[in-house]
């Protein structure tokens, strides 16, 4: 029988834990995979760690893993991904906002042969500047790194075993979806409306900050427009200043002018000249930490407790990443 493995990274979700496993049984008992639920406690401050312990000691098909400290929803997929003994391996966020129920469908598609299933949102209950944002980020995605990502966005998906395989020979840390659609596999896409988060599960950790460093990360590994883009606009101050200088000469010879007095218009000039050299080195410096991050190859997230029952005989063998070393884990005493 295939057996299908749920991701769920979790951080500050201890609220909504226990509904999310009772959505995840009635699941199990709709559909004839077996099942198993990984949950990965991406360094969580509240007791979301011991709901878990708890989750994994009543239920023989809850896996809790606990990352030593928060390294980002992406490194907790990921460390789940390489724990996952599934056919395929669905990954779908704590916070109830994308609907588990879907994952029915999505295994349909699964079945039916596509290797990539992908649930888009298509309409978003968030506040208005969020899905403003939002959708204003994944539009310029689109239209610069990857065209087949979803209008919207997505980070609720199935991967078949073979897609992840492919993926385990790459090493890119912050790649995310990107990497998945950047395999070519043909992926069938499922749209539905993300829900408002309840609040009585909590705030979302999604800051300001995390998310522009999404949009930075998003660009500088897939896209070439930024580099290309201060290029341009250094080649195009070049012209603009010799341009000017030519006028400014002009003027001196020809038309007996003071061009070259004014103290305001030459401090304009080397202001906005001085700014764009700075823009253009910090977007070279984007690429460079990131190149000078992956040549370290530090491991992207540390295992520090993995709690769960004995696996079934039919398991397959986890989808560890290429190089074990990538990887750590820290013993329990």
């Amino acid at each position: 029988m295939r057996r299908v493995s749920i991701v769920v990274p979790v951080f500050h979700n201890a609220a909504s834990l226990p509904e999310l496993m009772n959505r995840f049984s009635r699941l199990a008992e709709q559909n004839d995979e077996q099942f198993e639920f990984i949950f990965v406690d991406d360094g969580s401050r509240d007791h979301s760690f011991e709901v878990l312990e708890n989750l994994a000691r009543r239920d023989g098909r809850v896996h809790a893993i606990r990352l030593s400290r928060n390294f980002g929803s992406n490194a907790a997929s990921a460390a789940g991904i390489a724990h996952a003994t599934g056919h395929c391996v669905v990954a779908i966020s704590a916070d109830l906002q994308d609907p588990p129920e879907l994952i029915g469908e999505m295994l349909e598609k699964w079945r039916q042969g596509y290797r990539v299933v992908l649930a888009a949102r298509k309409e978003r209950e968030d506040p208005w500047l969020t899905s403003l944002t939002s959708n204003l980020f994944w539009k310029l995605f689109r239209r610069f790194g990857i065209p087949t990502m979803p209008e919207q966005g997505c980070d609720f998906c199935l991967l078949d075993r073979s897609v992840l395989h492919a993926l385990r020979d790459t090493y890119e840390p912050k790649g995310g979806l990107g990497m998945v659609l950047w395999t070519g596999f043909e992926p069938a896409v499922i749209h539905y409306r993300r829900r408002r988060r309840e609040a009585h599960y909590g705030r979302s950790r999604w800051t300001l900050s995390k998310k522009l460093t999404y949009l930075i990360d998003s660009f500088v590994s897939f896209s070439h427009v930024p580099i290309r883009a201060a290029s341009v606009t250094g080649m195009l101050l070049a012209l603009l200043g010799m341009i000017y200088a030519c006028a400014l000469t002009f003027e001196k010879l020809f038309l007996g002018l003071d061009a070259f007095e004014g103290w305001a218009s030459l401090m304009i000039v080397v202001l906005v000249v001085s700014g764009a050299q700075l823009t253009m080195t910090g977007i070279l410096g984007e690429y460079l930490v990131r190149t000078l991050e992956a040549s370290r190859r530090r491991p992207p997230y540390i295992v520090e407790r993995v709690v769960e029952q004995q696996p079934a005989e039919e398991a397959q063998t986890p989808i560890r990443p290429l190089d074990e070393s990538r990887e750590v884990e820290i013993a329990e005493p």
